[in-house]
């Protein structure tokens, strides 16, 4: 039987976790208006969002330039060290392998995430990285917040792209 302040925590919990991946779908929108794949994310300590970044690898020219990485990388000047160990992430598309593996560098804790990668996701898709034994680090995962709306915005993104004929 589930302890009734356990189920309101939980339900707290979630709201928490909504709040904080619409703030990754925001940045997945502007990812969309730069014309980059729509993909947001966003690093909360301590209740207060310290990173907020979206797909930026047109922009840059830069293959590693995912939304996670860019946030990663200001989370750990605004957090003033390498060791995310207080943070979570939120980001509208399952990491890949390579953002899995700077998760897992960066030692964030907690990942949410909205909608799965069936063709490149590391956490739970294709890969489970995040929760690996025989790594040194593991993140509790929690999928598919808001997958929906992290879902169509990808979809919008891809549909409109083909009709243009583009890449």
């Amino acid at each position: 039987m589930r302890n009734v302040l356990e189920e309101g925590l939980g339900g707290f919990e979630t709201s928490l976790d909504e709040h904080w991946m619409r703030r990754a779908l925001e940045m997945a929108s502007q990812a969309a208006v730069a014309d980059e794949v729509p993909v947001g994310a966003v690093i909360v300590h301590e209740g207060r969002i310290v990173a907020a970044a979206h797909n930026q690898r047109e922009q840059l020219r830069d293959p590693t330039a995912h939304a996670e990485m860019i946030a990663i990388t200001q989370a750990a000047e605004a957090v003033g060290d390498w060791r995310l160990e207080g943070c979570a992430l939120y980001v509208t598309l399952e990491p890949c392998p390579m953002c899995a593996g700077a998760i897992l560098q960066s030692r964030i804790p907690r990942v949410v995430y909205g909608a799965v990668d069936a063709k490149a996701g590391a956490v739970e898709s294709l890969y489970r990285l995040l929760g690996d034994p025989r790594l040194n680090h593991r993140a509790e995962v929690r999928g598919g917040v808001l997958a929906d709306r992290a879902g169509a915005i990808l979809t919008d993104f891809f549909r409109h792209k083909r009709s243009l004929g583009k890449k």
